[in-house]
């Protein structure tokens, strides 16, 4: 689950990570008054959406006077920001973020993710800040250093004070540093965070050391232990057919191409995804329907799949362990007819009662195209996408 910028830092206040004085605001009118509650002469009005990039889509303005701040509200509130991250259709605005101004002496970066190969911490961090960290690893990766924090420790002060010397913080501002980045990572570990990502942490030419901007993403699978932090989603930044998804139960994401996608197990999925790129098509999502699925549960998915304009065919992909293939079967041709299915199906099943599965399928009086294998499933698919002129 991601949460917006203004709600990281609130988040990261709490664990000692010191961040800009800001104030979040969803109309012109609140962003001036918190400007004046703020005081000082210059603010920065930023855009709240779940995507980077802000700045450079004209979503970060830097305001010189209280009517630059009704001028730059005005104008970003409501807006369509397009960045990298949001793609061509970009994100409409719907809140702000007025923030105090900074006296940037450098810019630095500091992000922490999970690392599955040692399972610790990975605390990477940079003196390239403001900049995308995968642009500073592939052309200065020896500006990356990194930590694999033990879990029995936590982040020692030696090891904090060696990485904020690495990336150029001074011994003036060396405790203020050890303490930003302990409390970092106690937030990431206390909150089952699965990315936080701090671009760019800032030296002010006073010696602090500030989160300017903030991200971070939480595991949905814990978020059952963190009430409070699910309470701060926002369904405005999320795709309706994963909301949609996640009221049955469903893994889904919504990708680009025309060929959607039904599988059981994640790993399945993605070699369902893979395998359908191989043969010259394009997968329209990543679905997931669990291990313990029902017809209701499929006729759900079915529906959300196809609300995609641009799925032009459907591959179903089971292999039947815990998920019986007759029940799937069934659940298909539910779906089928109660969807007046517009587009070929493509049904592969194989494991636990894939007989009587296939039985099923045959005698439903669908136009259901059968495959033996993966490979089979994704060639006819593509193939059918392709003799329908989609």
């Amino acid at each position: 689950m991601k949460i917006h910028e203004y709600q990281a830092k609130e988040i990261l206040r709490k664990y000692g990570v010191a961040t800009p004085r800001g104030v979040p605001c969803f109309s012109v009118e609140e962003a001036v008054t918190a400007a004046k509650e703020l005081g000082g002469k210059v603010w920065v009005v930023k855009a709240q959406i779940h995507a980077g990039g802000r700045g450079k889509g004209g979503g970060v303005k830097l305001a010189k006077s209280l009517d630059e701040v009704k001028k730059f509200a005005g104008a970003i509130l409501g807006m369509n920001l397009v960045t990298h991250q949001t793609g061509p259709e970009g994100r409409i605005v719907k809140r702000l973020l007025i923030e105090e101004g900074a006296d940037i002496q450098s810019e630095l970066y500091v992000g922490m993710v999970v690392d599955r190969g040692s399972q610790r911490v990975a605390l990477m961090a940079s003196s390239e800040g403001g900049t995308e960290i995968e642009v500073v690893a592939a052309n200065t990766p020896e500006k990356i250093h990194k930590i694999f924090v033990n879990p029995d420790t936590g982040l020692t002060d030696s090891e904090a004070k060696d990485i904020a010397g690495k990336i150029g913080i001074p011994a003036a501002a060396m405790e203020e540093a050890k303490k930003f980045l302990q409390g970092l990572y106690n937030a990431f570990v206390e909150t089952d965070a699965s990315l936080a990502e701090i671009n760019p942490l800032i030296l002010t030419r006073d010696q602090r050391v500030l989160a300017l901007d903030a991200k971070i993403n939480f595991d949905s699978n814990a978020l059952y232990r963190h009430p409070d932090i699910q309470s701060l989603r926002d369904l405005d930044e999320e795709d309706e057919a994963e909301i949609e998804a996640s009221k049955h139960d469903l893994s889904y994401i919504s990708l680009d191409g025309n060929i959607a996608c039904l599988v059981n197990g994640a790993g399945l999925a993605m070699a369902t995804m893979d395998i359908i790129k191989l043969y010259g098509g394009s997968p329209a999502n990543f679905l997931d329907v669990g291990g313990g699925a029902s017809t209701e549960k499929v006729t759900e998915a079915f529906k959300i799949m196809l609300k995609n304009s641009k799925v032009k065919a459907i591959l179903v992909n089971i292999f039947g362990g815990i998920m019986k293939c007759d029940v799937i079967a069934q659940g298909v041709v539910t779906a089928a007819k109660q969807t007046s299915l517009p587009v070929p199906l493509i049904v592969r099943l194989e494991g636990t009662n894939v007989e009587i599965g296939k039985k099923i399928l045959a005698e439903s009086g669908l136009p259901i195209i059968s495959a033996n294998n993966m490979a089979d499933a994704a060639e006819k698919a593509v193939k059918a996408v392709k003799a329908a002129g989609r």
